[in-house]
């Protein structure tokens, strides 16, 4: 959990501790996330570490990051069959720009366009892309998991990404 707090995520990205899945493994914590630009929020998330300390034949390991990211994409970039695999590369670009190895990563990215209708007709068309994945970290840096997760937010939600060698300063 300290490597979690020591983490410094974009300031674009507000962070909270939320109530952990007490299920699935014996020691747990999750955070949620909410990336917001002129005081509109552009995407939002969650961000689950699960530990067991027996292990999980199907973690291949004692950790799992379960994540979560869903922002608001384009109508006309939703429509566009290839964004969802484009969705899962942004998550591996993020993991690999944090030199991050990973195993036994899952996931499924889903593209949502709605268009309404009757007495909601004066609504413009939208679309979401959600982002849920799942991997075993190799290392216990977990907090490194975190600021990958963070950009992945950012990312789907239309930010550029920070310049090499740029650390994001805290919240005051």
């Amino acid at each position: 959990m300290e490597s979690l707090r020591a983490a410094r995520i974009r300031p674009e990205v507000s962070c909270d501790e939320a109530p952990a899945p007490q299920r699935l493994a014996p020691f747990s914590v999750a955070l949620t996330a909410d990336v917001v630009v002129d005081d509109e929020e552009i995407g939002s998330g969650r961000f689950v570490v699960l530990h067991n300390p027996d292990g999980h034949d199907s973690w291949e390991g004692t950790f799992r990051v379960v994540t979560f990211a869903r922002a608001s994409l384009d109508v006309e970039m939703a429509a566009d069959p290839l964004v969802t695999g484009v969705g899962w590369s942004w998550l591996m670009e993020c993991l690999a720009a944090h030199q991050l190895d990973i195993v036994a990563a899952s996931g499924t990215v889903t593209r949502v366009a709605s268009e309404s209708f009757g007495s909601m007709a004066d609504r413009p068309p939208s679309a979401e892309i959600e982002i849920r994945a799942s991997w075993t970290p190799t290392d216990d840096a977990l907090g490194d998991h975190l600021l990958a997760w963070g950009d992945l937010l950012c990312t789907a939600a239309g930010l550029p990404p920070l310049p090499a060698g740029v650390v994001p300063l805290g919240r005051r």
